[in-house]
């Protein structure tokens, strides 16, 4: 949970901000009246994300609550009722992330949308290859404004050295001319020789050439953009850049993820299975599991089914929480698998954790205590399909023995 503090005097605009800003989860607002209140918010240590700032306030009617809180070195939105273009410039220039006027409801739509990409960009890592130190730090300067991971490389070798390092970065930005290589050299190597369709390529150049910009276009690039960079143009094209990218994950992820428990589903497994079986080394084994949930149609016969909704997205949350180096996955209903590599003797502790605190938690406000059936093929197989069968036979033996058990190549495990 992040919180966001919010500076404003008027009553209707901090009701409005709040609850929109507060529709997002991952957001809690503090909010003050005045600059005083302000003061001893910042003084408390709170570790604030953003801060969402009146321009004008009755006890700092000059912009002085933007000042303090730029102090702080808080990600700073400011609001005002009217539009200034030389006060905006000098608000940006000062490192305030965006001048907003209270122009609509649309206008309070657009700081909670902000704040959330601040948010993402705390883990978005981007890389700016930029042979002059001026442009460079400039560039990296406005990220960083904005909360993104920052990289730098100074040619185009030093970038391609930086992303074997930085497995993890979501962007680059760079520099056409360049003398060691230039953007067009550099964003063929990431297409086409090293295969990196989904990073985010950006371009920047002095040069005001349509040819130029057609031809990062088609080469891959996302974008292209005109020197000198300005503050919001820049934030605005790599904003809808990233937006694009996070719309096209979440596609893929509804193709793989199950809706309800927020875990791989079925169709994912068996995708995924045949590039771990094919690439499987002489000494790896593949353990796979099945997992079912005792009694589980008592509690929708009992409950109702949203309360079994309820007690599948919690029991998946502990599965993942116990199972977090392998895959989970709902197999269907109340079953789950799981697919690991980790040693059998390493694995089978972890699996007698799982099934001890099962014993031990109660599920939603009924409290359920609910066990479960697990049946274990750690034996070498050819193929998922085959490991499957003989895990779900297991699971079987384990439902008819008594449930609450573990087997695993016929021996009854408690």
């Amino acid at each position: 949970m992040h919180k966001i503090l919010v500076i404003e005097d008027s009553v209707t605009v901090r009701t409005i901000v709040k609850k929109l800003i507060e529709d997002n989860s991952h957001f809690n607002c503090e909010l003050c009246k005045n600059l005083a209140q302000a003061k001893k918010a910042f003084d408390s240590g709170e570790n604030y994300l953003a801060a969402v700032v009146d321009l004008n306030l009755p006890d700092a009617p000059n912009g002085e609550s933007v000042d303090l809180a730029l102090s702080y070195n808080i990600p700073t939105i400011v609001l005002s009722g009217n539009f200034e273009e030389n006060t905006r410039n000098q608000l940006l220039d000062k490192g305030a992330l965006d001048y907003i006027t209270k122009e609509s409801p649309y206008s309070y739509i657009q700081v909670a949308t902000l704040l959330d990409r601040v948010r993402k960009n705390l883990v978005t890592e981007v890389l700016v290859v930029e042979d002059l130190d001026s442009s460079r730090e400039h560039i990296c300067g406005l990220l960083r404004k904005f909360q993104f991971k920052v990289y730098e490389a100074s040619g185009n070798k030093e970038a391609l050295s930086q992303l074997d390092r930085y497995s993890g970065i979501k962007l680059i930005v760079a520099a056409h001319e360049m003398p060691d290589m230039n953007g067009y050299k550099l964003l063929k190597t990431v297409r086409h020789e090293r295969g990196m369709q989904d990073i985010i390529f950006i371009g920047f150049s002095s040069m005001k050439d349509s040819v130029l910009t057609s031809k990062f276009i088609k080469s891959g690039a996302n974008d292209l953009l005109a020197k000198p960079l300005y503050h919001e143009e820049f934030f605005s094209r790599i904003t809808q850049n990233l937006d694009s990218q996070d719309m096209l994950q979440t596609i893929r992820d509804s193709a793989n993820f199950d809706a309800l428990t927020k875990v791989y589903n079925r169709r994912y497994l068996h995708k995924y299975a045949v590039e771990l079986y094919a690439n499987r080394r002489d000494d790896e084994h593949i353990i796979v599991s099945m997992i079912d949930a005792d009694n589980f149609k008592a509690v929708n016969d009992t409950y109702g089914h949203k309360t079994g909704d309820d007690f599948l997205q919690e029991f998946a949350s502990l599965l993942k929480e116990h199972f977090s180096q392998d895959l989970v996955v709902r197999y269907g209903g109340e079953e789950f698998t799981i697919v690991t590599t980790q040693p059998a003797k390493v694995f089978f502790i972890v699996l007698n954790d799982f099934i001890n605190t099962l014993r031990q938690t109660l599920f939603t406000p009924h409290k359920l205590n609910i066990t479960c059936s697990i049946g274990v093929s750690a034996e070498f197989h050819n193929n998922l399909e085959a490991q499957l069968e003989v895990a779900d036979t297991r699971l079987y033996d384990a439902k008819n023995s008594g449930k609450d058990r573990i087997i695993d190549s016929d021996i009854l495990k408690h």
